[in-house]
């Protein structure tokens, strides 16, 4: 079977229909949509922790961060639709550390960029957030063994950070965009992008068929190093699908009032609430944690192992006051697709005319996806928006030199 569209973007993640969708807003572009998944959110957006938050290294990053939290703040208003299943959760996001000299001049740089950030101190914080334990001890994260807790220390509230549904923001992403046209086809693997004198001439299924196009937006997650490798593409950015785990637990009830998202770097985790408040997902901000590569994304451990779980619950207990976790301990594995030479994602243009691509978001994918999907967008079309980013493309761009960071974690 051989059918014809103008662009196909191959997967129907996050990244994928954001661009679909602003394509589709841009322009009268026939867009089809290849997701080798047979529902939404089989892949990386699926296993999100959606945190969405401005905190980064590099300025050019906190404004992607800006514009894609942007479009979550505003979704009914980005979607053109009053039916949207996802809500921008705005709770903020807490930083917690055990330095007192970080969080006054982080907040000023974060001012200077445009994000809203206050410091607090320990009475701050206790009336914002009481169950948060401000407590600035170095965690024992081998042994457990207890120590006295002390507080003293400043904490970084970022006021219009929160999360989203993943799931859900996905399928209003899919929604809205076959409401334009665009045609998602699930349970469609791309077998290889056709190339022919340096430029896209179409794809190839892997029951077949054939979708002819002048242009492809490589947007399959922790599956696009194969087709990368396969052009020439894939020497340049180290992209490596690595195996993410996450624990989910129910709620205690000893845990009172607001809980943000909160990022605890002396205890080595972040969480959040889950499920309007009832339970509590963490996750782990360790570059140790971020290092167990998947050789094929189809086939990986999707459980969370016993000695992941064990200090991370440890550290959740202390930062929220808890003597005993009663309840169900559950847990999950995603995949983060990891561009091990800078952490950050390449965006846009390749060397094969034609060719685009949004991969190796290293565990921030969520949170850019709209602002990602705009720079695509835009680059295809040629067209402007109301929700483009005003991050330069260059930053992301697939010919760039490596990004320097201080750190090479989820955190960078």
């Amino acid at each position: 079977m051989q059918d014809k569209a103008d662009i196909v973007v191959i997967g129907a993640g996050i990244i994928g229909m954001s661009t679909a969708f602003q394509i589709a807003r841009r322009s009268s572009a026939r867009v089809v949509v290849l997701e080798k998944g047979i529902g939404p959110g089989e892949g990386s957006t699926g296993a999100s922790s959606a945190v969405c938050r401005f905190k980064y290294s590099h300025a050019e990053v906190v404004q992607l961060a800006k514009d894609g939290i942007h479009a979550y703040r505003h979704w009914p208003d980005f979607l053109g639709t009053d039916e949207a299943r996802a809500r921008f959760n705005a709770l903020g996001v807490l930083w917690l550390s055990g330095e007192r000299d970080w969080a006054g001049p982080e907040a000023e740089r974060l001012h200077g960029l445009g994000v809203r950030a206050d410091v607090l101190d320990d009475d701050a914080l206790a009336d914002a957030f009481p169950a948060i334990d401000p407590c600035v001890v170095p965690l024992d994260l081998v042994g457990g063994e207890a120590h006295d807790c002390r507080g003293g220390g400043a904490h970084l509230l970022e006021r219009d950070g929160g999360y989203m549904d993943p799931v859900d923001a996905l399928q209003d992403l899919i929604h809205a965009a076959r409401a334009r046209g665009v045609e998602i086809r699930f349970g469609s693997a791309v077998a290889d992008v056709d190339v022919h004198g340096g430029a896209v001439a179409g794809v190839r299924l892997a029951n077949g068929g054939t979708v002819h196009c002048g242009a492809v937006v490589m947007a399959a997650g922790p599956w696009c190093t194969t087709f990368l490798d396969r052009h020439g593409l894939g020497g340049r950015w180290p992209l490596e699908p690595t195996r993410i785990q996450i624990v989910h637990i129910d709620r205690p009830a000893e845990v009172r009032g607001d809980l943000p998202v909160c990022v605890d770097m002396a205890g080595g985790i972040y969480f959040r609430p889950q499920n309007r408040g009832q339970q509590i997902i963490v996750g782990s901000v360790l570059e140790e944690d971020e290092k167990e590569p998947v050789e094929d994304p189809d086939d990986f451990a999707r459980y969370v192992d016993d000695d992941f779980v064990r200090p991370k619950l440890h550290a959740l207990q202390h930062r929220l006051r808890i003597d005993r976790l009663q309840g169900r301990i559950r847990g999950y594995s995603g995949l983060y697709t990891i561009n091990r030479a800078d952490m950050h994602p390449i965006v846009g243009r390749t060397p094969i005319d034609g060719f685009y691509v949004a991969n190796g978001c290293s565990g921030h994918g969520f949170k850019l996806a709209p602002a990602i999907g705009a720079l695509l967008a835009k680059a295809i079309t040629g067209e402007s928006s109301e929700f483009d980013t005003a991050m330069d493309p260059a930053f992301l761009a697939f010919d760039r030199a490596p990004i320097r960071l201080a750190a090479m974690n989820v955190l960078a």
